[in-house]
């Protein structure tokens, strides 16, 4: 198959850069079993012709999970290493992570000051934790699932795939939601959540399918007119904001600090959820691009844009137990609630509602690229279908998702984020007891990411991981769910930290006889 042009995805000067994609990255489809090649005409060669001229197209993205060779990245590039921070710095400042803010004083009925301090150290953790896992991707030139099978194994490393498949469109559903309330709110109700949720899947799907140039160049402009919209939000909802607000006089202590904790791991688990993508958008980058910039740019692009957010979201809970006009809000929506802070503006206050609205869809656009790649690295077949049909795919499902759960939003929201952070982090401190423990001097080959007798046979991450589900099980707090240590420990959840340390625990003695018995 001819080389299809690509465009660098984070040059400031967006240039086109050759991608070489060979027969068998791309074509592995076109000979049977016995390697004889199959008519030309029928259905499967109309397919091959219309995938061929969509792949065509100026700035598509072709590859799917094919390794970038080191021959084939960007050069470097200052303003490039700028757009690592700029890309999460504008995929989070959006209103959807502002609803994880809502969370502490209205749910946890923590006060103003409580909630803060939660969520800054529950975000610091949480970004650092995705910062770590970015670092892979100019290193490897992989996608962040096929790094972790160097990590958990080839078949092994399908289980935490298959759950950030169902974790990114979960997350991307929540999107298009609060995208619809947020544009319905700013009608007067005149447009449904229903069209609001077409207007954010339609343009998600237009950016994800062309892939990592268009992405980037959106990234790299849409948060300019976002941040401006939240700045006037401040401005108009700051007033009415309640720092003095306490936590609830009827908490006793034990139960304040498990609200405490519960909380924090919710503001935890939202930036440490992008951990199981973050390498997938570095793939392009310099082999020898510096580690610690890269996780130094991505924790500063998470931590301040996360900061922000729940800050706010955190602001316009306080202000819903004194301002009637916002409980109200409240009570529709959480899109409406953020519109009603936009009130004193009128009319400009309804076009920076749409702004943020809009803003939302930066955030959805890397899960749902993200979610196509990981279907892609489930199987060979996977593989066999183009990146750009699977994105296809992920979108209609969360389009269908969002429109059969646009009225529970909150009870979805809680439920699902919690369960984010339980296996992520599990997943990460594997990968990093692997990196330092048993990897530290001997490094990887990155060009056999499909090699199964080069590649950890897995047993040790794999056993490691059900272990750290199983501490998770007993440290979880959920409505449909509470294990016997959350239940001890004051309806705290600690799913998060019980399962974490299980997998410390276990993880480096099961590695130590998986290698000497095994041998890889």
């Amino acid at each position: 198959m001819a080389d299809v042009e690509k465009a660098d995805p984070a040059s400031a000067s967006v240039q086109a850069v050759a991608v070489a994609v060979t027969d068998k990255d791309k074509d592995t489809s076109s000979a049977s079993a016995d390697g004889t090649v199959p008519s030309q005409s029928g259905p499967l060669a109309a397919l091959r012709r219309i995938n061929h001229a969509i792949e065509s197209l100026s700035g598509f993205e072709a590859r799917g999970i094919t390794r970038v060779l080191p021959d084939e990245r960007q050069p470097p590039s200052r303003l490039a290493d700028l757009q690592v921070a700029i890309l999460w710095f504008g995929a989070n400042i959006s209103a959807n992570n502002m609803t994880t803010g809502l969370f502490g004083p209205l749910i946890f009925g923590l006060g103003f000051k409580d909630s803060v301090m939660c969520a800054l150290i529950g975000c610091f953790l949480g970004s650092a934790s995705t910062s770590y896992m970015a670092i892979w991707g100019p290193q490897s030139g992989n996608r962040t699932m096929v790094c972790l099978r160097f990590f958990m194994g080839y078949w092994w490393s399908k289980l935490p795939c298959a759950l950030n498949i169902i974790l990114m469109l979960g997350y991307i559903t929540l999107n298009f939601i609060i995208t619809g309330q947020i544009l319905s709110a700013v009608s007067g109700g005149q447009m449904t959540i229903v069209v609001g949720i077409v207007v954010a899947a339609l343009v998600c799907w237009v950016i994800a399918v062309f892939g990592m140039w268009i992405f980037h160049t959106y990234e790299r402009y849409a948060w300019i007119p976002q941040l401006l919209a939240l700045f006037v939000l401040i401005g108009s909802a700051g007033p009415y904001f309640d720092p003095s607000l306490p936590s609830s006089p009827d908490f006793d202590s034990f139960t304040l600090a498990a609200n405490r904790l519960s909380f924090l791991s919710l503001c935890l688990y939202v930036p440490n959820s992008w951990a199981a993508a973050a390498s997938d958008y570095y793939v392009y980058y310099p082999e020898k691009t510096s580690r610690l910039k890269i996780f130094l740019l991505t924790l500063v692009g998470l931590f301040v844009s996360f900061t922000l957010v729940y800050m706010i979201g955190i602001g316009l809970a306080s202000g819903v137990a004194s301002n009637p006009a916002w409980a109200d809000a409240f009570a529709i929506s959480t899109g409406a609630l953020i519109v009603e802070g936009f009130a004193p503006l009128a009319g400009f206050g309804k076009l920076c509602g749409v702004i943020v609205a809009l803003g939302i869809i930066a955030n959805s656009i890397p899960g749902s690229y993200s979610a196509a790649l990981g279907c892609q690295v489930m199987g060979r077949y996977g593989k066999l279908v183009p990146r750009w049909v699977w994105t296809c795919v992920v979108i209609l499902i969360q389009f269908v998702c969002a429109i059969a759960g646009r009225d529970y939003l909150l009870v979805v929201f809680g439920n699902f984020l919690a369960l984010m952070g339980y296996w992520i982090e599990a997943m990460v401190l594997i990968v990093l007891m692997e990196h330092v423990l048993f990897r530290r001097t001997k490094g990887f080959e990155w060009d056999k990411w499909e090699d199964k007798a080069y590649l950890p046979v897995g047993w040790a991450a794999g056993a490691a991981f059900l272990l750290s589900w199983a501490g998770a099980i007993l440290g979880m707090y959920q409505v449909w769910y509470v294990g016997p240590l959350a239940e001890k420990a004051g309806g705290s959840d600690i799913g998060l930290w019980v399962g974490s340390a299980f997998a410390v625990v276990s993880f480096p003695v099961l590695r130590w006889l998986e290698l000497r018995f095994v041998g890889r």
